[in-house]
């Protein structure tokens, strides 16, 4: 593909009407939760912008983010993949195959040093030099070296790259881990989540390519336009949480009420995602809407954190309010309400604090 046509250019040529067009970019400003007038702001960045070339690696992972990503409705994956961005590398959808497929890295570093994207998903493992994880005859690891040697900026998909996730799980015999440990000198966004949502997933390349710059980030690197808010502040099961109402066993009533899962170890209340607003599979769902309780994947270490079903005993706010669940509903109505201000107040001052520190 030309990686000089824009983007509007390439919709054209398919057949997408003016109107169309220009309701994508309405939608996509939408899903990306941007202010009035951006729509206009995308619309014009796609109609000059050239397609920005994208080098997409592959390390120690199963490939659930490639999965997710294939499954994003707003905007679709095939509109980002062949319309959006020039994906000039992914070992696993490319036609090509052994020395034409490596060919191509060279060939991006040439005509577009400094300019790609490289997208990661995975991570490297440091052990024996790197020998866990051999590609074309070399480690990853030099691949991965390399290859950001030249780029403009990273994309860590998912928490094996954000954060090492089970490949560096206690003991980590292969001394897998995340992208930051390895590439110090270029920016990079990460994504986490096992995998991360569809639509996290092409709203963060729709923003690169639409302002050519890093969307905001919290102190972890994570973009704040999706993870800037705990899956406890927006659960439909919240209320039940500050009623003190929870599900004490998967088959009890309360689960067939649905209760809140905080005694059966959902980690909502300490863990930022957008999963409880954008959902999964379209929106049709997501794995508290479906009866079990959050695990926490877009937090670091998650998966070394202990039992995934304990209950979370320290929600990050001040003092012990919020102590136990078996607390919250004992206390008398009135009580209660003072604990969910508290529980507010923190929530907002926590907020404040992370955005003052960034």
């Amino acid at each position: 593909m030309d990686g000089n046509e824009t983007f509007y250019t390439v919709m054209r040529r398919h057949g997408i009407s003016r109107r169309s067009f220009l309701k994508f970019c309405a939608v996509t400003a939408a899903t990306l939760g941007l202010p009035p007038g951006a729509a206009t702001k995308i619309a014009e960045a796609l109609e000059s912008q050239p397609r920005t070339p994208v080098i997409w690696l592959h390390g120690l992972e199963c490939t659930c983010c490639s999965e997710s990503f294939i499954r994003s409705a707003h905007p679709l994956a095939k509109d980002v993949v062949l319309s959006m961005i020039s994906l000039d590398y992914d070992d696993t959808i490319m036609a090509a195959a052994g020395d034409q497929a490596e060919e191509i890295l060279e060939q991006t570093i040439a005509k577009y040093d400094g300019r790609y994207i490289l997208a990661c998903e995975g991570n490297p493992p440091l052990g024996n030099d790197g020998m866990y994880c051999i590609q074309a005859g070399r480690p990853y690891l030099e691949k991965l070296r390399h290859m950001a040697d030249h780029c403009q900026a990273i994309i860590a998909w998912g928490s094996c790259a954000s954060w090492g996730c089970v490949q560096a799980a206690k003991p980590n015999p292969t001394h897998a881990v995340p992208i930051h440990q390895v590439i110090h000198d270029k920016p990079i966004v990460k994504v986490p989540g096992c995998p991360p949502i569809a639509e996290v997933m092409t709203g963060v390349i729709t923003y690169l390519v639409t302002f050519g710059r890093l969307p905001e980030l919290d102190r972890q690197g994570r973009p704040l336009m999706f993870y800037g808010q705990r899956l406890h502040d927006k659960c439909y099961r919240r209320p039940h949480f500050d009623a003190g109402q929870y599900v004490e066993k998967f088959d009890d009533e309360g689960a067939r009420k649905g209760y809140c899962l905080y005694k059966m170890g959902c980690k909502g209340p300490t863990t930022y995602n957008a999963c409880s607003t954008i959902g999964w599979n379209g929106g049709v769902s997501w794995p508290v809407g479906s009866g079990h309780g959050c695990l926490g994947c877009a937090e670091d270490n998650f998966w070394d954190k202990g039992s995934f079903y304990a209950p979370v005993t320290n929600l990050e706010v001040t003092g012990q309010v919020e102590a136990t669940a078996d607390r919250i509903g004992k206390t008398a109505a009135g009580v209660v309400g003072a604990a969910v201000a508290v529980h507010a107040a923190a929530t907002v001052v926590s907020r404040f604090g992370k955005q003052e520190e960034n």
